[in-house]
């Protein structure tokens, strides 16, 4: 029987501990700054994103890999005897998961599976592949469980500035300055029944540190259907004392046995901007999202 190997797209943002742990094999997006081209998470980070716009007004572009892309990277670890459970961004946000089908037709023994989510929230779901492979479950259960995972999984972000989705096209000036005025965070809430699509949930108002207290309690206070194995704290450059309101709120409403923190990659932050910070979780059943 070959060996299962699980492989992501990088902005699955699990950062370098569960890589390590689980050895996840990960497919480096691009990112094009300036008329040059850098691999997110290796030769650019999000600071840099960030220096380039305070100075200079300049975003970078994201680009996923092309199929012939996913062949090279499939390859060597199929000549190594492995199968291969690769789980894509959400298919409503990218062409990611299309690409690596492409690639799996040629090739073979991939197992491409549409996460229906971005960051953390689809790698929430590169965790629990990597668990099943380590249960020695064959590659084409693995893609099935976990495909059919993806209800289950509830991703969202408190955002501290519009300025970064203004001038990425995603949301306009008018909302941006009325969202300044009145000192509103909004929620953003992501749709795994939709592909990874995105909509506006709670608008929170006041200081950062309030609205992250209420956002955690809306998320997590009287919920019984809640898988306490794991929840993902992601932050695109968050001060730690944001982070550690998160951690005392979530912990008095919820008893996750492991709660990760990790910073986003380049392609996320890319679109939210800094002190961005969103919590991803799973439900025991695909039950309807919080509010």
């Amino acid at each position: 029987m070959s060996q299962v190997i699980i492989s992501a797209d990088s902005p699955c943002d699990i950062g370098p501990e569960l890589i390590e742990k689980y050895n996840i094999q990960i497919m480096n997006w691009r990112i094009l700054l300036e008329g040059k081209e850098y691999i997110d998470g290796v030769e650019i980070f999000p600071e840099d994103l960030y220096k380039a716009w305070w100075e200079r007004k300049v975003l970078p572009k994201t680009s996923s890999c092309i199929p012939v892309e996913y062949e090279t990277f499939f390859a060597p670890l199929l000549e190594q005897g492995y199968d291969i459970v690769h789980i894509g961004l959400g298919s409503g946000l990218s062409g990611s998961y299309q690409h690596a089908c492409t690639a799996k037709k040629k090739l073979g023994r991939v197992f491409p599976v549409d996460s229906q989510n971005l960051s953390t929230g689809f790698g929430a779901l590169v965790v629990q592949a990597a668990e099943l492979a380590q249960q020695d479950m064959p590659a084409a259960e693995i893609q099935t469980r976990i495909q059919d995972m993806t209800q289950r999984v509830h991703a969202s972000f408190l955002i501290d500035t519009l300025e970064f989705m203004r001038a990425g096209g995603r949301c306009n000036t008018l909302t941006m300055l009325g969202a300044n005025l009145f000192n509103i965070k909004p929620c953003i809430e992501v749709e795994n029944d939709n592909g990874g699509l995105m909509h506006v949930g709670e608008k929170y108002r006041g200081k950062m540190e309030r609205c992250l207290r209420l956002y955690v309690h809306d998320k997590f206070a009287g919920r019984t259907d809640i898988d306490l194995s794991r929840v993902f704290i992601t932050h695109s450059g968050s001060p730690e004392s944001d982070i550690e309101i998160v951690k005392e709120e979530i912990s008095g409403l919820q008893s996750f046995r492991e709660c990760h923190v990790t910073k986003t990659g380049c392609v996320i932050s890319t679109h939210c901007g800094p002190r961005t910070l969103g919590i991803a979780f799973m439900t025991t059943s695909s039950s309807p999202k919080s509010s």
